[in-house]
């Protein structure tokens, strides 16, 4: 028996951003496949690793495979920086539709970006890390077991005024427009329109966190791709998320690391010529005629 994706997949596309590899969207289906078995120990343990993060246990592999997931798997190293260790956390929930959630290791406090579904070996294995000091959400799609990790690692929450409700317990909200700087590193920036709270979280000056607000997108094995927002899954106001995509237009993102869709390394400068490239696309004439969505866009919530 080799690795299969079976009916239970609700295509959040969970495995094939973290093993594109292996895992890929299956052609003319709203599901994921394995379009490559994996070979050898370094793939194996990494379509384990797809396996342990999908949201409703769709990945099926050998009981004997099973045996050998790694234990300390997730949260797994994306990047160094100065300003932080950057980690993905894995252990997607399904209350996210599969979003991915990231903590930042640093000594400052570690902070967890959105919420992966509470279990104890990743809280071990956060804990290991230093704990966290702070959780930030970054609108109401993702926010999963926030309250239990809060509960765990005694810590605060943010999250912007206008999407409070999806989590009632938070400590902190953040109100208005402006961007507001958490400490020295980290900078909340409130991007409304995909949700009234949606917000991103900037690290460093050059990390971006970007929830729903933007994603990379390329289809299931090629490099290229672009930089989109999705008026298709914009719940709130399309204008204003537009309006919200302008005003990133100054930063000089080198990583992106969304909730759901791509993530993406930018060069210098490429970041502008990216976001000029989303606003081209949705300009009003090419507005009016509703696009079609890009490649990959079907696993956005």
């Amino acid at each position: 028996m080799n690795f299969v994706v079976n009916e239970r997949c609700i295509d959040c596309g969970t495995c094939w951003q973290w093993d594109p590899q292996h895992f890929a969207p299956a052609p003319n289906s709203d599901a994921a496949h394995v379009w490559r078995q994996p070979e050898g120990e370094a793939e194996t343990t990494r379509a384990l690793l797809a396996l342990r993060a999908c949201p409703v246990a769709a990945i099926q592999a050998p009981a004997d495979q099973m045996r050998r997931t790694p234990a300390d798997g997730f949260p797994a190293l994306l990047t160094r920086h100065p300003a932080g260790d950057v980690y993905y956390c894995g252990w997607a929930s399904r209350r996210s539709f599969g979003a991915s959630s990231y903590l930042i290791v640093r000594s400052a406090g570690n902070v967890l970006i959105d919420s992966p579904r509470f279990n104890a070996p990743l809280a071990r294995q956060i804990e290991a890390l230093g704990g966290l000091a702070t959780i930030v959400l970054t609108h109401r799609d993702d926010v999963a077991d926030h309250d239990r990790w809060a509960a765990r690692f005694g810590c605060p929450r943010w999250i912007h005024a206008a999407d409070a409700d999806a989590a009632p317990g938070a400590e902190h909200l953040l109100q208005g427009d402006d961007p507001m700087d958490l400490d020295a590193a980290l900078r909340l920036i409130p991007t409304p329109g995909h949700t009234a709270g949606s917000l991103v979280a900037l690290l460093g000056d050059q990390i971006l966190f970007s929830g729903d607000h933007l994603w990379w997108s390329a289809a299931a094995g090629e490099a290229t791709g672009a930089l989109v927002a999705s008026r298709t899954y914009c719940w709130h106001n399309w204008e204003r998320q537009l309006a919200s995509v302008a005003k990133l237009r100054s930063l000089d993102v080198r990583w992106l690391l969304p909730g759901h869709g791509g993530q993406r390394r930018f060069g210098p400068g490429e970041w502008a010529f990216q976001i000029d490239g989303v606003l081209r696309f949705w300009a009003p004439s090419a507005a009016d005629a509703d696009p079609p969505r890009p490649a990959n866009s079907k696993a956005i919530p």
